[in-house]
């Protein structure tokens, strides 16, 4: 790979420890997808921010290098396991605590803006189409790519840091202006809902490559694109789909009834929830706004956790959503998501519905509870008075 004197010199360690680590990061990621070379980068964002994910290693790591590290350009950051407003409410243990709170001083010290949100794509204003950016969390790498025509693979925790630190990021593979999809997924499923995109999402991550083609879906509303590209993002290595007809010469797959319902067997664990958890992706503002819509004149028979981006807590207040969906029974958190939070517990609960592909994945997985999949209208329906 081809860098500047500027970019050797650092690798070199001529400008101190921390760029020479961020530089020997960006060459063996460069190395590993045949980078050219480097390129300006004009935004990063974060992921690596829960303790539950980085643990001691990664909050000890976090807190020596933001010492002397400071990000060179615009940085935002993944949710962490709590929001510190509610976190009294629950029986967190004091070192979990301590550490996520290390962890969030740390970025701050290296001037990373404090957003802890998985949907910097809904929160901030997106720079100009064909950008490139470097993003951890793989449903804003993904949304970045096929709806908001920016530029970014999909970044690891460690490669975005290093991008954030540099400027800069490998010239490798979706930063390319090429068209690399193999597979063509023909979606065959009527009257799809936002879970079946997830489910779309899921089954094309595990089927193509770097990027995808779908056929057969015309629009998607923003909870619909929202689950595809969590869903995509949770199961496979794929960066980017592209919606448009089926008449080119790639290999054809369908996603139909059969292949959606061997998904909904993998993940749906159960017939009913304990809890319902909603935002895996985060709820952005249109979606608390038609949510507290959906909700009027009802209340949740059982708790409902609505995750949500601080900046649209706040929005969303101001409006009266917020208001509208705590009569409804819902408890809004900001700060953190449904995936890999501390809040849902196997030994508080047993059970948990939701409408997130992505959400139900980790809760089986991570969390260890069973998980009932349903749509948000069924969820409504089903779960309110």
């Amino acid at each position: 790979m081809e860098l500047t004197k500027d970019e050797e010199a650092a690798l070199k360690g001529e400008q101190g420890e921390t760029l020479e680590l961020a530089y020997r990061i960006l060459v063996a990621t460069g190395e590993a997808t045949n980078a050219e070379r480097l390129i300006p980068i004009e935004w990063s964002h974060l992921s690596g921010v829960n303790y539950n994910t980085i643990g001691d290693a990664g909050e000890e790591f976090l807190s020596k290098l933001s010492q002397t590290a400071r990000v060179k350009v615009k940085t935002t950051l993944n949710p962490m396991g709590f929001d510190i407003d509610s976190v009294s409410k629950f029986d967190l243990d004091e070192d979990f605590i301590e550490k996520q709170q290390s962890i969030r001083k740390s970025y701050e010290r290296m001037g990373v803006t404090l957003s802890f949100s998985c949907i910097p794509y809904e929160i901030f204003d997106l720079p100009e189409k064909n950008t490139q950016v470097s993003f951890a969390e793989t449903n804003a790498a993904i949304y970045a790519n096929s709806i908001a025509n920016l530029k970014t693979n999909k970044e690891s925790a460690f490669s975005a840091l290093a991008s954030a630190l540099t400027g800069k990021s490998p010239y490798s593979d979706l930063r390319k202006d090429q068209d690399t999809h193999n597979v063509t997924i023909q979606m065959k499923v009527d009257n799809p809902n936002e879970l079946t995109y997830g489910m779309l999402g899921f089954f094309a991550g595990k089927v193509a490559d770097n990027s995808v083609k779908i056929s057969g879906v015309n629009e998607l509303d923003k909870r619909s694109c929202k689950s595809l590209c969590a869903g995509m993002g949770t199961s496979g290595t794929c960066g980017k789909f592209i919606l448009g007809d089926d008449n080119d010469q790639t290999e054809k797959i369908d996603f139909d009834e059969q292949e959606m319902q061997k998904i909904h067997d993998e993940l749906n664990t159960t017939d009913k929830g304990d809890l319902i958890t909603l935002g895996s992706p985060q709820l952005g503002l249109e979606e608390v706004s038609d949510l507290a819509l959906m909700l009027q004149n009802k209340s949740f028979k059982k708790r409902c956790m609505v995750f949500c981006p601080r900046a649209v807590q706040q929005q969303a207040r101001k409006l009266g959503h917020i208001n509208n969906l705590e009569k409804a029974g819902c408890e809004i958190y900001s700060d953190c998501c449904t995936c890999l939070t501390p809040l849902i517990d196997k030994k508080d609960v047993d059970s948990v519905t939701t409408n997130s592909i992505k959400g139900a994945y980790y809760l089986k997985n991570s969390n260890g509870v069973e998980v009932n999949l349903k749509p948000l209208s069924e969820i409504v329906r089903d779960e309110t008075k």
